[in-house]
C-alpha cells in the first residue's frame, strides 16, 4: 500500500468537496476536472462511474469518488477517495449548521443563496455537457457525427429526460430499465 498516493487521493478529493457547492451533483463537475487534470482518469471512464453511481441508491459524490479511488488503488484509494469526499464536509457541516440557524433568514445570506443557486445549475449543465461529450464520441467525430452515429443512445436520452420531466417515475427505474435494455440490445 503506498501511503503518498492514498494521502494524495485523500486530499483531492477533500479539496473537490471543500471548493464545490450544490450538493453531490454538483461537484461532479469539479469532480471531474480535478481526476482527469490528475490522469487518474479519462472522460469516458468519470462518465461510466457517474452511471454505476446513479444505478445504486445513496449519494452520487461518495460513490463517484470510490469508484475513481478504487481504479486508482484498490480498495484502499475507495476508502481513501470516499473519506475525502466524506469527512470534511460533514466536519465543516456540523460546525456550520450551530450558526446556520442563527442567520439563515438574514438578506445577506439570501442574497449570497440567489446567486449560487444558479451557479450550481450552470455546474450541473456542464456536468451533462461533458459526460455528452464523452458518451456520444464528440472528441473522436464531432458533435454532428456523434449524434448520428449514436442514434440509439440519444434517444435513450431524451427518453429518460421526458419520463423524468413529464411524469412522477423514480429515476431508480430508468435505471434499473437502461441496465436491461442495455445487457439486451448491446450484449
Amino acid at each position: 500500500m503506498e501511503w503518498k498516493l492514498l494521502w494524495e487521493i485523500f486530499i483531492l478529493f477533500t479539496r473537490v468537496a471543500l471548493f464545490s457547492w450544490g450538493g453531490g451533483p454538483a461537484s461532479l463537475a469539479l469532480m471531474q476536472r480535478e481526476v482527469v487534470t490528475a490522469g487518474w482518469a479519462s472522460n469516458e471512464e468519470f462518465a461510466d462511474a457517474v452511471a454505476v453511481g446513479n444505478a445504486l441508491p445513496g449519494p452520487i459524490a461518495p460513490q463517484v469518488s470510490a469508484y475513481v479511488g478504487y481504479k486508482i488503488s484498490g480498495l484502499w484509494g475507495a476508502v481513501s477517495a470516499t473519506m475525502g469526499t466524506v469527512f470534511p464536509t460533514t466536519l465543516l457541516m456540523l460546525i456550520m449548521v450551530v450558526y446556520f440557524f442563527s442567520i439563515k433568514d438574514s438578506p445577506a445570506v439570501a442574497a449570497m443563496l440567489k446567486a449560487v443557486r444558479p451557479v450550481v445549475v450552470g455546474l450541473l449543465l456542464w456536468t451533462a455537457y461533458t459526460m455528452a461529450y464523452a458518451v456520444f464520441s464528440v472528441s473522436k467525430v464531432g458533435w454532428g457525427n456523434g449524434l448520428v452515429q449514436n442514434w440509439d443512445k440519444v434517444i435513450i436520452a431524451i427518453i429518460a429526460f421526458a419520463l423524468l420531466t413529464l411524469t412522477e417515475i423514480n429515476p431508480v427505474w430508468l435505471v434499473i430499465a437502461g441496465a436491461v435494455f442495455g445487457f439486451i440490445a448491446y450484449k
